[in-house]
């Protein structure tokens, strides 16, 4: 049978109620009795119900996680480092997946249904709307990965994406590539609008240089090779900022169908820096965000949040920097990148 905190209790010599205080953080009890029933605990293997001490702390110790985008591995990653640092401070992570099918509204009363002690959006594609959604609904909020706006009302953790476009072109540019063309995600995405802009606006009025944009219907393998393979159908390019990693790996899929080669005839940039980008069958040349500091930031607001809601909404963002691989022929300019 289950070993109870009346058993507890019993063994070390104390009332229930000594026991229920010793497990709840912050209650009144001393040192003497705290260390008599843990050791009473650990002898028994008693563990204390979560769900019955947050009807006494007021606390579920839940912490939201809404995700989208299921088909890029990125996420997987993203899921893996976000759960194991929850757990790490002893919160417990409630997975959403939402789809552009979800009423957002619904992902908030459902979020208010299990009493979440706090929220984190962990997507580049999902509205920031969203995450105001959730302050709107008194839950302390996050909005990893996001569009950080000139007044935060949220806490926003992530990257300068439009730094990262500029990055991006200047690459390209110190390669010698005279003919740019930016092919990033879903056109609708925060984080494709100001990859673009960087890019395209660094590249604006450069002699010689001559630059388009394009778009995938989706940040997805299947997407990045259907909108290469319609590229070079029409003219490629001589070089591309892909939007994300998993782009350009279908746009290197297309390129290669079509017996061209990379960076023989088309340099490929990507964005991410994801653990398939390394693989030697690929090489992918491309811009590292962060995600590992941008996730642990994410935790430690949420966390501090949690813990004081009157605090203010910051942003935080993290550099970014140019992987080489080998998917661009080398810089013209030896001190380039």
């Amino acid at each position: 049978m289950a070993v109870t905190l009346k058993d507890v209790a019993a063994k070390a010599g104390v009332s229930r109620s000594a026991v229920s205080r010793s497990f709840t953080p912050g209650a009144s009890v001393s040192a003497k009795t705290r260390a008599k029933v843990e050791k009473a605990a650990r002898e028994l293997g008693y563990a204390p119900n979560a769900l019955a001490s947050s009807l006494t702390t007021g606390r579920t110790k839940l912490v939201g996680l809404i995700v989208s985008n299921f088909h890029n591995p990125l996420i997987l990653e993203v899921i893996d480092l976000f759960t194991r640092g929850l757990q790490d401070r002893s919160l417990r992570p409630l997975l959403v997946n939402l789809g552009a099918a979800n009423d957002p509204a619904d992902t908030v009363r459902m979020l208010r249904q299990y009493s979440v002690d706090g929220v984190i959006v962990a997507s580049s594609t999902l509205s920031p709307s969203l995450a105001a959604s959730v302050r709107q609904a008194g839950i302390p909020v996050v909005h990893a990965f996001g569009r950080p706006p000139p007044s935060p009302d949220v806490h926003v953790v992530g990257i300068d994406n439009a730094a990262c476009g500029r990055m991006a072109a200047e690459t390209l540019v110190r390669r010698g590539y005279a003919r740019l063309a930016f092919l990033g995600g879903p056109e609708g995405a925060t984080s494709t609008q100001d990859r673009a802009a960087g890019f395209l606006g660094a590249l604006a009025g450069r002699s010689g240089i001559s630059v388009s944009a394009s778009y995938a219907a989706d940040y997805t393998f299947d997407a990045g090779r259907a909108e290469m393979t319609r590229l070079l159908c029409e003219g490629p390019a001589e070089a591309y900022f892909c939007g994300d990693d998993l782009i350009a790996v279908g746009a290197l899929s297309a390129i290669t169908a079509a017996g061209l080669s990379v960076p023989g005839d088309i340099g490929l940039i990507g964005f991410n820096d994801m653990e398939m980008a390394r693989w030697p069958i690929i090489a992918l040349t491309t811009i590292r965000q962060p995600v590992a500091e941008i996730i642990e930031a994410a935790i430690d607001l949420v966390v501090g949040t949690i813990a004081r809601p009157d605090r203010l909404p910051e942003v935080r963002l993290f550099p970014c920097d140019v992987i080489e691989r080998a998917t661009l022929r080398p810089p013209s300019d030896p001190q380039g990148p």
